[in-house]
This record gives structure tokens, C-alpha cells and sequence, in this order.
């Protein structure tokens, strides 16, 4: 099942974007197994669709034979995903040079904010400061506030999960031709950095400029946008092309002739609030039964309860129902090994006695770990 079906992850286990891709990974049919730590608190929760698709062993890595324990399971895999500070995996006997002596086909992930190496590689830090430091929070928002975070999408599971995940998947088709393994360096700035690209070509176009909500797709474009309707809720229009923007106006029944100038910013703040005085005038249903469906570029603007409700997302199964929990379905979608959600998030050390004795350690050496503490 899936298009990864036949390949062994091993999952240290993290928060964020490490967890993300070993997800997607699970997703697409590999075998993920996450090491939890053995004393840690609390044991998890099936309902954290982050942690869907995998089982779960709780080890203490501190231990001698627990650090061993995972080395010959690591022996045994085609993937490793870690997210700890720069040196901890090493300092655990884990590292890298360890890990691809023993098992040289190894694909070795390992994700952080900053990277594993420069001025800030052993700073804490979330995902706020890593897209900050790239340069993408301080494009978005308002020019009249502090810029907003956006979610933590564009740094923990855009240019951090994705890009780990990218090269997770590029290091295992070099390996088919090559048979070795290598290191992949992710790092959330590194890849916020990357998903910025096309705004650095638009710099050096001179068609984007550095202040806030003053550009075509930052909100400075009446066109392209959000609305409030008159019952409070909102609607979204990114009308660029001339010819949608063209439908934009008909739909909206704008006949003044200064709209016909669509691409002066200066004029911009003055129609964004003629705009705002007409999307009050109906309310995002009415707006929709106007536009959806158009070439205005058009959709209401929907929370996380009305999402998987949506009539396209219905059609589409792009939301779930897995076990009682509405989550988002496996994506992209391949037309022969079609991924599947395998199982809710694992409780910490659930599945111990039965990875190991799949991954061929004996009832007696399971036996004797527990006994000394090790899992």
C-alpha cells in the first residue's frame, strides 16, 4: 500500500516538522517506527493526527543497551528522521559517522531551524524566528501592525517538513543507482529561504517592493484579497489576470470608470474600500451563489469546522473520517500505489515487545531489556 511500501523509517521522536514527514512517509506506505523516550511525560493521544501511520517503542537512549538497541534497529532501516539540537545524536553514540559505518545505505534526515551548523545552529528557536530570520514574516501582515505569524506552516511543515521530505525521497533514488546512503541537513531557514524565490525575482524585476501590504499578492491589491460579508463571515478574491478581473467587476456590478485602471498602486487603498462597502452589501452565502464556480478566482473564506464540509472537498474525500477523528486525507494522490492512513497516533511504548520481535530480537533478549531498564 502506498508507493514507499517496503521501507523502514526509524522516528526519533520530536514536535514539528520531524514528525510531519515521518507522517507523509507513514502516508505513503513506509514503515515508521518512533522512538519515544521511556520516562517521558505523558503517553500521547489518538486523536494527534501528526503522529498517525506509525508504532511506537519507548526506549531510554541514556541507557547503554537502550542506545544499542537502536542502533541494531537503525542496522535494519532505509531512513532515519531526527529533529534534536546539532550534536545530540552524536553525544548518544547515534551520530551520523556511526550510523552509515554500520549501515551504509542509510538515509540519514535530520531537520532543525537553523541548521546543523553557523552562528545560530545551538539556539532554540521556533518556527516565528526561522521564517523571520529568512526574510518571509517580515513581508506579510499589515504596514500599519507587526506582521502576523502565519500559522507555523511556511517554517515547521513548508520549509522545514517538506523540504526533509524532498530530500529524504531524492537520497533514496540516488541510493538505486549508487547503493550508499548520505546525510540530509534541513534546516527550516534553509528551506523558508528557498520557498521565498519567486519574490526575489520579482525584486530584481522591480515588481515587488520590501513594505508590507503594498504588493499584488501580500493584500495591497484590492484584487487580491479577503472581504467581509455582511453577516461578519469573509470571502477571498484573487482576480489578477485582466480577464478575471474583468468577471470581478461584472459580478460586483462595478461600472466606475477609474476601475478600469487595475495596476496603479496608488490608487489601490482608495478601491480596496469601495470593494469593502460593496462585499458588505450581501453575505458570503449570497457572494457565493455570485461567484464560486467562476473564473473571478473566488472562495469563501472557511474555518477548520467548515473545511471538510465544503462541497468540493466532500467530492474530492480531501478530509477524512479515520476512527471517529476528521483529519486530512493522504496527499498526493498516485493512481497505482494510493497511500492509506494506517492507524491513529500510537500511546508511547505501545507496540515495544512487538517492533522488536518483528525486527528479530528473541523473547529472551526482550525479556532481558526490560529488566534492566533499557525499553
Amino acid at each position: 500500500m502506498g508507493p514507499l511500501a517496503g521501507i523502514k523509517v526509524i522516528e526519533m521522536a520530536a514536535i514539528g516538522p520531524g514528525p510531519f514527514c515521518s507522517m507523509m512517509l507513514a502516508d505513503m506506505g513506509a514503515e515508521v517506527i518512533r522512538i519515544d523516550r521511556l520516562n517521558q511525560k505523558g503517553s500521547g493521544h489518538r486523536g494527534n493526527v501528526l503522529y498517525r501511520g506509525r508504532k511506537s517503542i519507548a526506549v531510554d537512549l541514556k541507557h547503554p543497551e537502550g542506545a544499542k538497541t537502536t542502533l541494531e534497529l537503525i542496522d535494519q532501516a532505509d531512513v532515519l528522521v531526527e529533529g534534536f539540537r546539532p550534536g545530540v545524536m552524536e553525544r548518544l553514540g547515534l551520530g551520523p559517522e556511526v550510523c552509515l559505518e554500520r549501515n551504509p545505505g542509510l538515509v540519514f534526515g535530520r531537520m532543525t531551524g537553523w541548521g546543523q551548523e553557523g552562528p545560530l545552529s545551538q539556539a532554540a528557536g521556533h518556527d516565528i524566528n526561522y521564517i523571520s530570520v529568512a526574510g518571509a514574516l517580515g513581508a506579510m501582515g499589515y504596514s500599519d501592525r507587526p506582521p502576523a505569524p502565519p500559522l507555523n506552516l511556511i517554517g515547521d511543515f513548508g520549509g522545514g517538513a517538506m523540504y526533509l521530505l524532498t530530500g529524504i525521497l531524492a537520497a533514496l533514488v540516488e541510493r538505486s543507482s549508487s547503493g550508499k546512503g548520505q546525510v540530509i541537513d534541513a534546516a527550516m531557514t534553509d528551506g523558508t529561504a528557498s520557498l521565498l524565490s519567486p519574490f526575489f525575482g520579482l525584486m530584481s524585476m522591480g515588481m515587488w517592493t520590501t513594505d508590507r501590504y503594498s504588493n499584488r499578492l501580500d493584500g495591497g491589491a484590492y484584487y487580491y484579497g479577503s472581504y467581509e460579508c455582511k453577516d461578519g463571515k469573509h470571502i477571498s478574491i484573487g482576480s489578477l489576470e485582466p480577464q478575471f478581473y474583468a468577471l470581478l467587476l461584472e459580478k460586483c456590478e462595478i461600472t466606475d470608470e477609474s476601475f478600469e485602471e487595475q495596476l496603479d498602486p496608488a490608487a489601490w487603498p482608495i478601491k480596496r474600500e469601495k470593494m469593502k462597502a460593496i462585499f458588505m452589501t450581501k453575505t458570503r452565502e449570497e457572494w457565493c451563489n455570485i461567484m464560486e464556480g467562476t473564473d473571478v478566482c473566488f472562495a469563501p473564506v472557511l474555518n477548520l469546522d467548515e473545511a471538510p464540509d465544503h462541497p468540493h472537498n466532500k467530492a474530492r474525500n480531501t478530509y477524512v473520517d479515520f476512527e471517529g477523528i476528521t483529519q486530512p486525507a493522504p496527499a498526493p494522490r498516485f493512481s497505482r500505489t494510493q497511500g492509506t492512513i494506517k492507524s491513529s497516533s500510537a500511546l508511547v511504548g505501545e507496540h515495544t515487545d512487538e517492533i522488536l520481535a518483528s525486527w528479530g530480537f528473541s523473547t529472551e533478549q526482550i525479556d532481558e531489556l526490560k529488566a534492566t531498564g533499557a525499553i
